[in-house]
């Protein structure tokens, strides 16, 4: 019998299994591939390593800083800053036709840039700035309230709007069109006011400092786990039957597989969810250079771009939607040192219905077609890096579907989140993606929050 069984071995379960065995809880961790970290993930491919995920973690305050996410997850975990080697972005930008805004991890960029782009929206955008600075995270009315509606009442200007939205929508809305001012508002404080930085080791670094951590306090992670079946009775999960056939009880079960996801597993016939599912999903390009993008002219970390005015956050109806998107660039952290290889990272939102439907020949094509229609997209807006190519990847919304589960492919799962983790069933809770914290640190956050909350109260 353990304490507690969690359902993925992500960001959010890894740190929850970390939280409840400081404890001296019995935990068991169970994950349905052969590698942990869901897709934020590693691998090796002819040669490379490779991140999936993480472009940037959010959050990023300086070493010290006591107050903000960053510095309540290094407590919660007993980790030092010094664990997670971060450096921070060397900047980052916001490009629409004919106007560019650059921001880095200090506000005061930011702010500056849009007084030089929108001169008569200055004291507006201060306005801004200070309701944010106010919200207050546990008044749960700001999640009923339209971002899109509280922004057109403090900013006059369309086009600032728009560009403020797509950073912040790319990062972390599962809401098409719009966001609720709750999430905007830790967003922007996330992105704008605390900022980004990566590790020198990527998200490997971040994984095996979780897992070792885990392991060494003795919690117990199971590869080539996934759940069949959660049993019922009385109200509450009584054993958790796996594929291979093999059937566990505990306590108390924490899922980090979604809402929806963890519902179907339940035997006792409730009905799955009146919430509906996620349709935003991504297709991602990889390209390994054989240059540092420097040395192409390209010194942005991030760039956010987008071909018109109005910035679309919806489901497309084509495979691949390259009106807009993210390039990253992992070589543009300030490491003091180099990576190796040049990377560049293009990320646009695509249909899961096209991608799902295809067989394996077609789908093959259908990489090789859209890697070049996104890679050409992008170009208008960072240099060409295409002639000092050396390999590629992508990964599609399938992928994304089976390393994490997630209907439809939705990285930021449902619109609709359950914010205290409960279910239908009394042992039974959520974290991660649909408990409603996003990014790394957000997802390591929800595992710390639900296991505090649900896991060590009695």
């Amino acid at each position: 019998m353990y304490d507690t069984i969690i359902i993925g071995a992500g960001m959010s379960g890894l740190a929850a299994g970390i939280r409840l065995a400081y404890y001296e809880q019995r935990v068991c961790i169970l994950e349905r591939h052969t590698t942990i970290g869901g897709l934020n993930s590693f691998y090796r491919m002819r040669g490379r390593d490779y991140d999936v995920g993480l472009h940037a973690l959010t959050n990023i305050t300086p070493k010290g800083t006591k107050q903000g996410p960053l510095a309540r997850l290094l407590r919660q975990l007993r980790m030092s800053w010094d664990d997670l080697q971060i450096s921070p972005q060397l900047g980052s930008e916001i490009v629409f036709p004919g106007v560019h805004l650059r921001f880095s991890n200090e506000l005061e960029l930011l702010r500056t840039e849009v007084g030089r782009e929108f001169p008569h929206q200055r004291e507006n955008f201060d306005r801004l700035i200070n309701e944010i600075v106010e919200y207050d995270d546990l008044d749960e009315s700001h999640q009923e309230i339209s971002a899109r509606k509280r922004l057109a009442e403090i900013l006059t200007e369309p086009l600032l709007v728009e560009m403020l939205f797509c950073p912040l929508m790319f990062y972390g809305s599962a809401r098409e069109h719009d966001m609720d001012w709750g999430q905007f508002s830790i967003m922007f404080r996330s992105i704008f006011m605390e900022g980004l930085g990566r590790p020198h080791a990527g998200v490997r670094l971040i994984l095996k400092h979780l897992v070792r951590k885990f392991r060494g306090l003795g919690g117990e992670l199971k590869l080539r786990a996934g759940v069949k079946r959660l049993a019922v009775e009385k109200g509450c999960v009584s054993r958790v039957e796996l594929e291979n056939g093999e059937v566990l009880e505990g306590r108390r079960i924490l899922s980090s597989a979604g809402w929806c996801e963890t519902m179907r597993m339940c035997d006792d016939g409730a009905p799955v969810s009146q919430r509906s599912s996620g349709r935003l999903s991504f297709c991602e390009t990889i390209a390994s250079l054989d240059v540092e993008p420097q040395d192409l002219g390209h010194r942005s970390t991030i760039t956010f771009f987008n071909d018109s005015e109005e910035f679309a956050w919806t489901k497309p109806d084509v495979p691949c939607d390259v009106r807009s998107g993210v390039v990253c660039s992992p070589n543009n952290f300030d490491y003091g040192q180099s990576l190796g290889d040049g990377t560049m990272r293009i990320t646009t939102l695509a249909n899961q219905d096209h991608w799902n439907g295809l067989d394996e020949h077609d789908y093959r094509l259908e990489k090789l077609r859209w890697y070049d229609r996104i890679t050409d997209s992008a170009v208008r807006f960072v240099p060409d890096f295409r002639s000092r190519v050396v390999d590629t990847d992508m990964f599609t919304p399938s992928t994304i579907v089976r390393f994490t589960g997630h209907d439809n492919g939705a990285v930021y799962g449902s619109p609709e989140k359950q914010f205290d983790g409960r279910t239908h069933l009394d042992n039974l809770f959520v974290c991660g993606t649909d408990q409603g914290f996003v990014g790394i640190v957000g997802s390591i956050l929800s595992g710390i929050s639900m296991a505090n909350q649900h896991c060590l109260r009695d």
